[in-house]
């Protein structure tokens, strides 16, 4: 190893800071690496048949043993297992699950840089995969929301105002060279009619772009127009009893307090976008969460969350360090 490990000690420990105490002595504190590659590949290792979910592919990693920080957990098990050393890690998403004969507590970073050449040192099969061919593997079921994670994007594009169709084209596709490519198409002024011949237009230009676009809609619309998914108002999540669209399909929800997010997780969605952690100029007298509000949600979900209100781009550190998968926004992604 050419240096010291540049672990952001910050970081670990805001994202220790509210962890619920005391932590039950039966929850497993699992360490877990997402080592990205320069080309955005992820490594996998596939677990020895003997051991619990044996079989399965995981990411690499490994209990936090007593008395030892997570950071050192984390460069001990990647170097045990795969011979690399960590040069710049960020928090990915913590997930609690439970088990029917354990509960486990995953506290999975990012790797974006490492040393060494990763090989299977305790003679596991290991492979890299394009983030979108995780799906396709068979994973412990814990490991859904990371892989989830992994597909999704750090900016989540709210469509703002516009005046004309037109418009509302270049704004789009101005965005997406820009480099979003997850788009949420909200026009609570159009009637369903008019809503659905521009869901289907958004629809073509963010797959010309390899973007997706999930539609502030009846679930239904997604069908008909091509689109990649659905956003859930509050009041449409809570109103239902099960998960809109298949697996195939992207569910998100806006979520505001405790029971809106223990209703994401009863109804499988693959993201929450978080709100409204700080004022905004359309509402500047909203109560707000401020990071302290996003961050107790954020320890008590299971799938990715946005945070939203407020956010520009220098807020991504951040929203990290506070459980967050990234930022959601209108105007500052809008233009």
């Amino acid at each position: 190893m050419s240096g010291p490990v540049t672990f952001p000690m910050t970081m670990f420990a805001l994202m220790r800071s509210i962890v619920p105490e005391p932590m039950s002595s039966s929850v497993v504190h699992v360490a877990v690496g997402v080592v990205r590659n320069p080309q955005g590949d992820i490594l996998i290792a596939r677990r020895p048949a003997h051991v619990h979910q044996g079989g399965l592919w995981e990411f690499p990693g490994g209990k936090v043993e007593a008395g030892e920080s997570l950071q050192l957990a984390l460069q001990r098990e990647l170097h045990e297992e795969l011979d690399i050393d960590i040069v710049q890690t960020r928090p990915l998403i913590r997930i609690p699950h439970r088990y029917p004969d354990k509960q486990v507590l995953l506290d999975v970073w990012l790797v974006e840089a490492f040393n060494g050449v990763p090989h299977g040192k305790e003679n596991q099969p290991i492979e890299w995969c394009s983030p979108a061919e995780l799906w396709s593997r068979p994973f412990p079921a814990a490991n859904r929301p990371i892989i989830q994670a992994v597909n999704l994007p750090e900016k989540y594009l709210i469509t703002g105002n516009f005046t004309n169709e037109a418009e509302f084209i270049r704004k789009l596709d101005a965005a997406l060279k820009r480099g979003v490519w997850l788009v949420q198409l909200r026009v609570k002024s159009m009637k369903n009619n008019a809503y659905a011949a521009l869901a289907k237009i958004a629809t073509e230009v963010c797959h010309e772009h390899g973007a997706r676009l999930v539609l502030n809609a009846n679930p239904a619309v997604v069908e008909k127009v091509g689109a990649d998914g659905v956003h859930l108002t509050s009041e449409r999540l809570m109103a239902l009893s099960s998960r809109p669209l298949g697996l195939n399909k992207l569910v998100g929800a806006s979520v505001h307090n405790q029971a809106q997010l223990e209703q994401a997780g009863r109804l499988n969605i693959d993201f929450s976008v978080i709100s409204p952690v700080f004022p905004t100029p359309s509402h500047p007298n909203v109560k707000t969460l401020d990071w302290h509000g996003f961050q107790q949600l954020t320890e008590q979900a299971t799938h990715p969350v946005y945070a939203l209100g407020g956010m520009q781009a220098e807020h991504l550190s951040e929203v990290w360090q506070y459980g967050g998968q990234g930022i959601a926004a209108i105007r500052s992604l809008w233009k």
